[in-house]
């Protein structure tokens, strides 16, 4: 018995040594909160690509018949997994995605939720899916953030449920996959990095940005 519990003593203090291992070699690096970031060009799955190339024509449709701007817009597709970028900055005059990062789904209001799930209701902690009208930026519980406005009835209770664009210290400036991210209560968090990169494009802008989050 003395054997046994010796054993599961040396197995356990060797999971929690691979652990931290992993988490200062591999996992914490790509926090990386403290250095600012060029958001390049990033490289995206054929098969992703293609569907945020058909989602931009759709939205660029949307914009033109509406006061948006018609230069740029964000695209997020939750079919991808958390730990890969998700949120993309779509250039119309370029035909290309100039710049991605991660961003954070809804819990649903669970502890973890597995995969993904979606909702509307008020109170529900969900990610809402649908076309938002990025709005104007303030100071809130997690510092700087932009309000949204959901086009859709698939997010119409948007400003009610007080989801927002804002960054959070939980998510990396860089992929973690295969590992996931922190989960939200249906605001679309990114890095603080990343935010402070779209600041500048809403910042810059005379009209409102289209944000539409999907799920194809």
């Amino acid at each position: 018995m003395r054997l046994l519990l010796k054993l599961l003593f040396t197995i356990l203090l060797m999971v929690i040594c691979i652990s931290l291992f992993a988490w200062f070699f591999w996992y914490k690096p790509k926090l990386n909160h403290g250095k600012p970031i060029a958001f390049t060009k990033p490289m995206v799955d054929a098969a992703f690509a293609s569907v945020i190339r058909d989602k931009a024509e759709e939205a660029k449709k949307f914009i033109q018949q509406k006061n948006f701007n018609h230069t740029l817009c964000f695209l997020v597709d939750m079919k991808i997994e958390s730990g890969k970028n998700r949120f993309f900055v779509y250039d119309f005059k370029r035909d290309s995605i100039i710049s991605a990062g991660l961003v954070t789904h809804g819990s649903c209001n669970e502890s973890w939720l597995n995969g993904r799930k979606f909702g509307n209701a008020t109170g529900c902690g969900c990610t809402s899916l649908g076309k938002y009208k990025v709005g104007s930026s303030y100071n809130g519980r997690f510092g700087l953030a932009f309000k949204l406005y959901g086009l859709d009835s698939s997010n119409s209770n948007a400003y009610n449920r007080f989801v927002v664009l804002h960054s959070h210290s939980c998510v990396p400036e860089g992929e973690v996959s295969p590992a996931p991210i922190c989960q939200s209560l249906g605001c679309p968090t990114v890095s603080p990095n990343y935010l402070k990169h779209l600041q500048k494009l809403i910042d810059n802008s005379n009209q409102p940005i289209l944000l539409w989050i999907f799920n194809e």
